[in-house]
């Protein structure tokens, strides 16, 4: 599938949007952050930073020319227009001035504004930008939060000026991470169907008789909302639940949910009675003239009753950079956490912090903010995907959580409501435990979208 034309002709962006979108990014990373300049030679800066990007973002190319790989905190971190590789990457002037010789604002701007998928022309059947054609695949950094790599180095020069300490940000509790926890109710009816065909495929007919007994005479598996709740309060954590209000297929035949949004009014009013957060899951849209839709207010208000301040997450985890910023801009909503790769964990803006993608029609930051996601439970183990063991799973993702951790940042998990079915050996109930004590041994803040709202605003006041 390709990607949608340009709406409108994007607007430029100077060596001076680059700077201010990253800087604002880099106070928020941080509790302490200096007022002092920080530029290119030309601004005559407190710290200096080697402009490196020339004529690559007058252009339309997705991609760079490849990264240098330079040693930092004990990583070989791939730093984008690096233009002086020979140099170190952090000196002195002769004035005593700090001056960093790799452009890390270039390159920070460059990955958190998803600059490669907004100009490339692939997607998939869903109509999303690859991780195949990613610079993370590429270059085999998606597991590596680049951008706070970029800011670290950034932190470090900064010292060398002010000569104390910058403190990353907490979280509530003084904690140094925190984890946010998110379930997309996709099915609540449809546990039985598998095992029901398996019986057909068998001619098992008293196993299919008995499934399709207990199909009428039972609670669904799926149907399993309060048990996911109290599975994630006995880790003293809390989880925000997102629900579908489409039922019906979309115009290419991918499903949405299987159950219609009134059918969940009794479940929905019990978590938002008991404190729970509940946000919009976006549905695939069933008119193939309106991908992504605008009807979002109205959608919210059946699921969570109200129009404004709601989450959101998209099905299948559709984003279209060309289009939604901008769809985006006159939704009052609270928060987006749509941007993960569906194909691997990791983080696909390279940052493992809260942002504000960049709205590339208007040439500025968009005015909602983005939660991403790192791990999808269907990720691990689909046949699509990684088709990880059970047994592979939390070593595989604990690199990745402990850079999580290193920055300050948020892990985001979504673990589907019907993975928490004891059917579900693979990405179920046991390996949602394994990561569930991890992240409680790590001492980490379990969190919901409005805690991080509040803790994003409150950054944004002490560092303005």
């Amino acid at each position: 599938m390709p990607a949608p034309a340009f709406p409108t002709p994007p607007q430029p962006v100077s060596a001076e949007t680059r700077l201010a979108y990253v800087l604002r990014h880099f106070r928020l990373a941080y509790e302490n952050v200096p007022d002092i300049s920080i530029g290119y030679a030309y601004h005559q800066p407190q710290l200096q930073i080697a402009e490196s990007a020339g004529e690559f973002f007058n252009d339309t190319n997705p991609y760079p020319a490849a990264p240098n790989m330079r040693e930092w905190l004990g990583q070989s971190v791939p730093f984008f227009f690096d233009a002086a590789p020979h140099k170190p990457l952090l000196e002195l002037l002769p004035s005593g001035r700090p001056t960093i010789n790799a452009d890390v604002i270039s390159g920070a701007f460059y990955l958190l504004s998803g600059w490669q998928e907004y100009y490339s022309e692939e997607r998939d059947q869903h109509g999303r930008f690859p991780y195949a054609d990613s610079v993370q695949q590429q270059y085999g950094f998606v597991t590596m939060p680049v951008v706070n790599y970029y800011f670290d180095v950034l932190k470090t020069a900064i010292e060398h000026i002010v000569d104390y300490s910058l403190q990353p940000r907490t979280w509530p509790n003084g904690a140094k991470w925190a984890a946010f926890i998110t379930h997309d109710i996709d099915n609540l009816y449809s546990a039985w169907k598998a095992s029901a065909k398996a019986a057909f495929q068998r001619r098992d007919w008293p196993g299919l008789a008995r499934q399709l007994w207990q199909h009428f005479t039972q609670k669904d598996a799926w149907d399993n909302l309060e048990e996911v709740k109290q599975t994630v309060a006995s880790y003293g954590a809390k989880s925000t639940f997102l629900f579908l209000p489409e039922h019906r297929k979309a115009a290419n035949g991918t499903p949405n949910a299987d159950y219609k949004i009134r059918e969940a009014d009794r479940s929905i009013s019990l978590l938002i009675n008991a404190g729970i957060e509940v946000g919009l899951h976006a549905p695939y849209r069933t008119n193939e003239n309106e991908p992504f839709g605008s009807d979002l207010g109205w959608e919210s208000e059946k699921v969570t009753g109200k129009q404004t301040g709601f989450g959101l997450r998209y099905h299948y985890l559709r984003w279209e950079p060309r289009l939604m910023p901008d769809m985006l801009y006159l939704v009052n909503f609270a928060y987006d956490s749509t941007l993960g790769f569906a194909e691997h964990f990791g983080f696909r803006n390279s940052y493992c912090l809260p942002f504000y993608p960049f709205n590339f029609q208007r040439g500025e930051a968009c005015n909602f903010l983005e939660i991403p996601l790192n791990v999808m439970d269907a990720t691990l183990h689909h046949p699509r995907y990684l088709q990880l063991t059970p047994q592979e799973i939390l070593p595989a993702l604990t690199p990745m959580l402990q850079e999580i951790e290193r920055f300050g940042g948020v892990c985001t998990l979504l673990w589907h409501n019907e993975n928490f079915d004891p059917a579900n050996e693979n990405t179920g109930p046991r390996q949602f435990a394994e990561i569930m004590e991890y992240l409680r041994s790590r001492a980490v803040a379990f969190v919901n979208g409005s805690d991080i709202l509040g803790a994003i605003s409150k950054q944004k006041s002490t560092s303005a």
